[in-house]
C-alpha cells in the first residue's frame, strides 16, 4: 500500500494511491486513518513529502562495498547524524544550489524506513512492528563543506541546506527487502545500483539500535545510507532515485541567479 501527502485546490491532504488515483483519507496516517470516499486523480495533485518527520536520521558507512573501497573499518554501532526540517523536500521539487558555495554537491540514493509506532529500547524481534513503511531519499551533500574546518566536521551544515533532503514520492508499506536494489539515474543514465542486503546494519537493526538512544515517534525517518556511485550533481541535471516496489523520486539541481 502506498501512502502519500498531496496539495490539491488549496488544501493539503493524504491518502492511498490506487494506480492513477488517490483514495483520500482523514485522521492520522499513522493511527486511525479512515477513507472519506473522495477520489482524486494523481495527475491533478502536487505530491508533497509523504510525512513530516519530527526527526530525520541518516546513516554513514553502512555498506560493506563502500567501506571496502574506501578502507573504512566496520562500525561497531550505527554512525548517524540528523537532517534539519528546512532541508525536507519532495518529488519533482528543484534542489537549489547554494549561492555562496562553489564546491561539489553530491547526490546519494538511499532507502529509508518510516516509523509507524513510537518506541524506546525496541528489541530487535519487535522492530518490524514499529515500521510503517519505506521510501526513497536523496541525501544531498555539499561535500567540501564537510571538512572545511579541520577542527570540526560539519555534518549538519553540509547535509541540511534548504531542499537538500528530497524524499518520497510516497511510503510503501509492503516492501520486500530480501531482493531490494537501490538505483540512481542521472539524466537517465544509471550511476548507482546496490543491494540493500549489503548493509552492516539492516533497516530493522537500525530501528532497534537507534531506539536505544532516542525515542522514535510515528513519522520519523531513518535513511539507511548509500553505497558506491555517489557522484557530483551538476546544475540542470535530474537525479532519479529508483527502488522497485516503491517508485521513482525525481529532482533536478537548480542554479540560483
Amino acid at each position: 500500500m502506498k501512502w502519500l501527502r498531496f496539495a490539491h485546490q488549496g488544501r493539503v491532504g493524504f491518502g492511498v494511491l490506487d494506480q492513477d488515483r488517490i483514495a483520500v483519507h482523514q485522521g492520522d496516517m499513522f493511527g486511525s486513518a479512515q477513507t472519506t470516499g473522495e477520489v482524486v486523480p494523481l495527475a491533478d495533485v502536487q505530491l508533497l513529502s509523504p510525512c513530516e518527520p519530527r526527526q530525520f536520521f541518516a546513516l554513514w558507512n553502512n555498506f560493506k562495498a563502500a567501506a571496502a573501497k574506501n578502507n573504512w573499518t566496520e562500525p561497531a554501532e550505527p554512525l548517524y547524524f540528523l537532517k534539519g526540517a528546512n532541508s525536507f523536500s519532495h518529488h519533482l521539487a528543484p534542489v537549489p544550489k547554494p549561492r555562496h558555495y562553489e564546491g561539489r554537491i553530491i547526490y546519494e540514493a538511499e532507502l529509508a524506513v518510516v516509523i509507524g509506532k513510537a518506541g524506546r529500547d525496541i528489541p530487535p524481534e519487535d522492530a518490524a512492528s514499529h515500521v510503517f513503511g519505506y521510501t526513497c531519499v536523496n541525501d544531498v551533500t555539499a561535500l567540501e563543506m564537510l571538512h572545511a574546518d579541520a577542527t570540526f566536521a560539519q555534518w549538519t551544515r553540509c547535509k541540511s541546506m534548504d531542499g537538500f533532503t528530497p524524499f518520497g514520492p510516497w511510503i510503501e508499506t509492503d516492501l520486500d527487502l530480501s531482493n531490494c536494489q537501490v538505483v540512481a539515474r542521472v539524466n537517465g543514465r544509471e550511476r548507482q545500483n546496490y543491494p540493500v542486503s549489503d548493509m552492516f546494519f539492516s533497516p530493522l537493526e537500525l530501528v532497534s539500535r537507534l531506539s536505544r538512544d532516542v525515542t522514535l515517534q510515528p513519522g520519523d525517518v531513518i535513511s539507511c545510507g548509500t553505497s558506491l556511485g555517489a557522484m557530483p550533481w551538476q546544475a540542470g541535471a535530474t537525479v532519479e532515485v529508483v527502488i522497485e516496489g516503491i517508485g521513482v523520486l525525481s529532482n533536478a539541481m537548480q542554479a540560483q541567479g
